[in-house]
């Protein structure tokens, strides 16, 4: 087999890098191999400038096809109709400029694969700048890496610029639940080697691991999710800092791993994200919490590296 290079997959790790690169999750048997998917999904950017170590997912032959099938139960709608209700009043943050930059600080935690052993970060700072309306050098920075920028955004027409996370381009999105889900099945293949509804999954909660949506798409986008079939929930689900949440899930069809949106059950304001090992693969057990994330603040400041 090939050695391809290892790099990290943290959690929320695909809408990070800007410019959206593929990166291919290695397995451990050839792509002809029967039942066996590629899958690719695009890579954080401190995976394309720093050393790093990717998680070497075993893909596993399709199982439990007829839950991944499955429209959400109508517990599973109600929450996501009242995780939109909430989305639809967040907080305002008056008036934003194009030349202004917006700051997530959040608590993350990575897995790492090496030599056939995977082994999990203890949760650590992470904070990015990223331009508002996509066209300025952003900022990460995150604790025991130190710094470095951001890309600017693709320009419109250019490859990437259609899942940006900047805020003028999060507006320009769909306001309307049923176009919104239409445009993600139409966008989301394009990024990702799965099946059009993970990939549909996987889209939907890059927008909104680090980036402020305004309201009306941030609506529109959990409405669009409660069509997604094999969406579900999951309680007592804990992100990066031990909070405790509902989660929204849905089991990734070609990799022993589901992705969870931990939710405040009381607000519910989105917390994080976690990804939890559904079988066993390498030394991780089924149930292990393989990455974590916590966001803890979000803000709109007039220049990278300045904290709110």
């Amino acid at each position: 087999m090939n050695q391809l290079p290892e790099r990290d997959l943290p959690p929320g790790r695909h809408r990070l890098l800007k410019e959206h690169l593929m990166t291919e999750i290695r397995h451990d048997e050839p792509a002809s191999a029967p039942g066996r998917v590629r899958w690719l999904r695009p890579a954080i950017a401190a995976a394309a400038t720093a050393t790093a170590a990717a998680v070497a997912f075993v893909l596993l032959p399709a199982s439990g096809g007829d839950a991944s099938a499955r429209p959400p139960s109508r517990a599973t709608v109600a929450l996501l109709e009242d995780i939109a209700l909430a989305a639809g009043h967040e907080r305002d943050y008056g008036t934003i400029r194009d030349d202004q930059f917006v700051y997530v600080d959040s608590k993350v935690s990575y897995s790492r694969s090496e030599d056939g052993r995977t082994t999990v970060q203890p949760p650590h700072r992470l904070e990015s700048w990223h331009s508002v309306d996509g066209t300025r050098e952003g900022l990460m920075r995150e604790t025991g890496r130190g710094d470095w920028p951001l890309d600017p955004d693709a320009r419109p027409g250019e490859p990437g610029h259609e899942v940006s996370t900047s805020f003028r381009h999060l507006s320009t999105l769909p306001t309307d639940p049923g176009e919104m889900y239409d445009w993600l099945r139409e966008v989301a293949p394009r990024y990702s080697g799965q099946d059009t509804d993970q990939a549909v999954f996987v889209l939907a909660g890059d927008l909104i691991q680090s980036a402020i949506v305004p309201p009306e798409q941030g609506a529109a986008l959990y409405r669009a999710v409660a069509r997604v079939p094999g969406v579900t929930v999951v309680e007592g689900a804990v992100d990066a800092v031990g909070r405790r949440g509902v989660a929204i899930t849905r089991q990734d069809p070609d990799n022993p791993t589901r992705d969870e949106w931990v939710f405040d059950p009381e607000t519910y304001e989105f917390l994080g994200e976690r990804s939890v090992a559904t079988d066993d693969y390498e030394n991780v057990t089924e149930g292990t919490v393989t990455s974590s994330t916590a966001v803890l603040r979000r803000a709109v400041v007039d220049e990278p590296g300045r904290r709110p």
